[in-house]
């Protein structure tokens, strides 16, 4: 997730639940520091699909 305050990190979570119908949002984010979230993406977030 960007961050849209300036001097604040943007943050990076991983999904690891998917609520929603068909894949799509709410979804249960995992961040770095262990806090979950439940998070529905708007403008300054951005998903990846994971590789490897």
């Amino acid at each position: 997730m960007h961050s849209n305050t300036v001097g604040v990190k943007d943050r990076l979570g991983e999904i690891v639940e998917v609520r929603g119908d068909n894949g799509g949002p709410p979804y249960l984010v995992r961040f770095g520091d262990g806090h979950t979230s439940l998070i529905y993406p708007g403008p300054d977030c951005v998903i990846e699909p994971r590789t490897g």
